[in-house]
């Protein structure tokens, strides 16, 4: 692994971690905020959220890279089934827990703060690929030191999302879909590595 991955995923463990102890500080109540239902309705930091993923794949799907519907139909059957519930339980539940929408000045913030940036640096990872030459290698490349970075960075988003609202579910989601989305990706970049 790349110095810069380690670097990445080391800093990105540490304000994981610090934004727990952080939040676990500010939050009296936190095991009783994760054991109370969220609020339904439409959110609009989710509407916005699943705007910032579904655009640049929108454009992607018009643009995919050579050689990437034969490496796709080699995908594990099992990881295609994760990353689809975690697609559709994350898309539901950034769009109706409106907790998301609950601004308050505490120390949680950071969470959707980060969330933004991650988000936010996956915009310039996409932009980043439009604008090369459009290979594999180019899709499954790192991006300001995240590995896989179309695929982590929108998981890591989501999961910090899923601290903020105080949403278990989210949460699960989260890690469903990192499990299936990133282990396709890491599939495919194993692949690419060996030819």
């Amino acid at each position: 692994m790349k110095k810069s991955n380690i670097l990445a995923i080391g800093m990105m463990t540490a304000v994981f971690i610090g934004l727990a102890i952080w939040s676990l500080k500010s939050c009296e109540n936190i095991l009783q905020s994760y054991k109370q239902l969220p609020k339904w309705g439409i959110s609009v930091v989710g509407i916005v959220f699943l705007l910032m993923l579904f655009i640049p794949n929108i454009i992607w799907s018009k643009n995919q890279p050579v050689g990437y519907e034969k490496s796709a139909k080699h995908e594990n059957k099992t990881l295609l089934t994760l990353e689809r519930a975690g697609e559709g339980l994350v898309s539901t539940l950034v769009l109706i827990d409106r907790r998301l929408d609950k601004f308050s000045l505490s120390l949680r913030l950071g969470y959707i703060i980060l969330a933004l940036i991650l988000m936010i640096m996956y915009e310039l990872y996409w932009l980043n690929y439009f604008r090369s030459s459009r290979t594999l290698a180019d899709m499954y490349s790192d991006y300001c030191g995240f590995p896989l970075a179309g695929a982590s960075l929108p998981v890591f988003s989501v999961l910090l999302l899923g601290f903020y609202a105080c949403n278990v579910f989210l949460i699960a989601a989260a890690v469903i879909l990192g499990i299936g989305h990133i282990g396709i990706h890491l599939m495919h970049y194993k692949e690419l590595e060996k030819a």
